[in-house]
C-alpha cells in the first residue's frame, strides 16, 4: 500500500482541473476553456487496491488585479509546500512564456519531487513533444517528465505509475468510496459556475461566483436554489439574457450534471444578484467562502 499528497500547479488554463477528474474518474473540479477557472483548493482522490493518491487541485498562478486574485495565488503557493509530490502542468500546444518560468522559479525554494507533465499532446506533432521536453529539462531538475493529454486521457496510467514511485505514506486517508473532500453545497456551486463560464462571454466568468442558498432533500428529489453573484448591473443583464433566455439554458445545463451527481430528480432555482466589486471587498470574500488566505 502506497499514499501520499499531489498537487498539480501551473498557469492558468492548462488543463489541471481535465487532469484531476480524468485521473479520479469523477467530476470533481468544474472545467472551462476559460483561464482561473478553479478557485479553491479542491481534492481529488485516486484509488486502487494499493494505491492512494490525494490530488490537490490549485488556481492558476497569475498576476493579480484584486484581493480574489492575491487569494488565488496564495492558495496555489501554500499547496506546494504542504504536499509529497508537485506535479507542474504546461501547455505543450504553447511556447513555453515567462508565466512557465516564474512559476519554476519558485518550485527552486522546495525541496521534494517535481514531476513535470506536458498537456495537451493531441494538439501538437510527436517530433514537436520531443523539442519540448529538451527545452524543459534544462531550466529545472525534474524528476521525471511525462507528455500526456487529460482531455483524450492518454498516458493518465503512465502518470499515475509515476507518481506511485515517489509516494512516502503507507496509509489510506480516506474510504475506497470517496473521491473528493468537498461538501455537496460546494459542488452544486461550482457546477452552476461551470454552466456560466461555458455559455456566457469573455468579460462575465471572472465577475462571477456562485452561492447555494438552499438543498432540501425530499423523497426522490432535490430542491436547490443558487444565487450567481455579479460585480455590476450589465453582467446580470447578460447572464438573464432576452427574455431570461440565458439563465434558462445555465438552469437547464446545470441541472443535468446535478441529477448525474445526485442520482435524484432536481428541481434547480437561479437568481442573479449583483454585488459592486465584491472580488475585492474582504468582507464578500470571506461570506462566499474565500477566507482561509485572506491576509
Amino acid at each position: 500500500m502506497k499514499s501520499g499528497f499531489v498537487s498539480l500547479v501551473g498557469r492558468p488554463n492548462v488543463g489541471k482541473s481535465t487532469l484531476l477528474n480524468s485521473i479520479v474518474g469523477k467530476k470533481v473540479a468544474i472545467t472551462s476553456n476559460k483561464p482561473q477557472t478553479t478557485r479553491n483548493i479542491i481534492e481529488g482522490i485516486y484509488n486502487d487496491k494499493d494505491t492512494q493518491i490525494v490530488f490537490v487541485d490549485t488556481p492558476g498562478i497569475h498576476k493579480p488585479k484584486y484581493k480574489l486574485g492575491k487569494y488565488l495565488n496564495k492558495q496555489a503557493y501554500y499547496s506546494i509546500n504542504d504536499v509529497d509530490i508537485v506535479v507542474l502542468l504546461v501547455d505543450g500546444s504553447e511556447e513555453l512564456g515567462k508565466g512557465d518560468l516564474y512559476i519554476i522559479e519558485k518550485l527552486k525554494e522546495i525541496n521534494k519531487p517535481v514531476i513535470l507533465v506536458i498537456n495537451k499532446i493531441d494538439k501538437i506533432k510527436k517530433e514537436d513533444i520531443l523539442l519540448k521536453i529538451a527545452e524543459y529539462k534544462d531550466l529545472y531538475p525534474f524528476k521525471e517528465i511525462v507528455p500526456l493529454s487529460a482531455l483524450k486521457k492518454d498516458n493518465i496510467k503512465t502518470l499515475v505509475d509515476v507518481l506511485t514511485k515517489y509516494l512516502p505514506d503507507n496509509i489510506k486517508y480516506f474510504d475506497d468510496d470517496t473521491y473528493t473532500n468537498k461538501q455537496l453545497e460546494f459542488l452544486v456551486s461550482e457546477i452552476v459556475r461551470e454552466k456560466v463560464f461555458n455559455l456566457t462571454k469573455e468579460e462575465v466568468p471572472h465577475s462571477v461566483t456562485c452561492v447555494v442558498e438552499q438543498i432540501k432533500k425530499e423523497k426522490n428529489n432535490y430542491s436547490i436554489n443558487v444565487a450567481i453573484i455579479v460585480d455590476r448591473d450589465s453582467l446580470k443583464k447578460i447572464i438573464i439574457g432576452k427574455q431570461g433566455n440565458m439563465i434558462k439554458e445555465i438552469g437547464i445545463e446545470a441541472r443535468k450534471d446535478l441529477e448525474e451527481l445526485l442520482e435524484n430528480k432536481v428541481y434547480l432555482e437561479l437568481f442573479v444578484k449583483t454585488i459592486k466589486d465584491w472580488r475585492d471587498k474582504e468582507k464578500y470574500l470571506q461570506e462566499f467562502g474565500f477566507k482561509d488566505f485572506l491576509e
